[in-house]
């Protein structure tokens, strides 16, 4: 089965402008842009047969290409992330059984976090679209809380039953909890992580659906799928000692740049 990354990047961000050209420091003092370590993120992965940038800005394009990416460029009025995923899908053909959208906000995602996606996918034939999903540690669950009392928008969270099938996504941490964890305590929350999986005609479809009141809400693009009535199922991936955060806000900067230098990536 071959399989295809997408990295959508996008300039115009309403929460942080310019966010994929934004450097971030490694062990090393190096500075890469944060679309060079998405890129270097989704070309560690085993068993992908290509990857590619979507992007709609000559700056992105520029940046992209300088460091040896290939890159598709797409409309302006791809208003999210699966959206523009489809766009480039049309341009590079049908050759494709699984096409991963890899966020070009997420450059600290473990290569296996996109295997086991991956895997996941290809055993469950009756599966459309599939994401990752990791159980947050007390550490986690208290930056989602600072975040949220702090009136930014952090991780999200997700909730699913017991066939491993999303039922929600939210910005909001959920499920409610008024426990207090230690920051190495398992808590019952899990992290969405902003990848997905798809079979070509379940996001070829997804353009064509007109965005609903929740995705609307939360600004979370998968929630179109559920509002479809397309399920979307969640495999669980293992941290494996690693820490994990997106880049949302200018904020996070320094917060991911210290897991880096935790974790030695350089």
């Amino acid at each position: 089965m071959a399989v295809l990354i997408v990295i959508p990047a996008r300039y115009a961000s309403t929460r942080y402008p310019g966010k994929p050209l934004v450097n971030l420091r490694g062990t090393t003092g190096q500075d890469k842009s944060l679309i060079h370590r998405s890129w270097d993120a989704a070309m560690a992965v085993d068993g992908i047969d290509r990857v590619v940038v979507a992007t709609d800005d000559d700056r992105i394009r520029d940046a992209a290409e300088a460091f040896g990416a290939e890159v598709v460029m797409t409309s302006d009025a791809c208003q999210n992330g699966t959206e523009r995923c489809a766009e480039a899908l049309s341009h590079l053909g049908d050759a494709y059984d699984i096409v991963v959208n890899l966020q070009g906000d997420a450059p600290l995602t473990p290569a296996w976090f996109i295997e086991d996606l991956v895997a996941g996918l290809r055993a469950n034939p009756q599966a459309a679209v599939a994401t990752p999903v990791l159980r947050a540690d007390g550490r986690a669950l208290n930056g989602f809380l600072e975040d949220r009392r702090a009136g930014r928008v952090g991780g999200t969270t997700a909730v699913f039953g017991t066939d491993r099938t999303a039922l929600y996504f939210s910005k909001e941490v959920i499920p409610f909890t008024t426990r207090k964890y230690d920051d190495d305590e398992q808590t019952p929350v899990f992290h969405h992580v902003g990848v997905y999986a798809y079979r070509p005609a379940a996001l070829m479809d997804y353009p064509t659906w007109a965005s609903g009141p929740l995705e609307q809400l939360e600004g979370l693009e998968q929630l179109r799928f559920l509002e479809r009535g397309t399920p979307v199922l969640c495999v669980e991936v293992s941290a494996q000692g690693r820490q994990f955060w997106e880049l949302n806000n200018p904020e996070d900067v320094p917060r991911i740049e210290g897991m880096m230098q935790q974790m030695g990536i350089a």
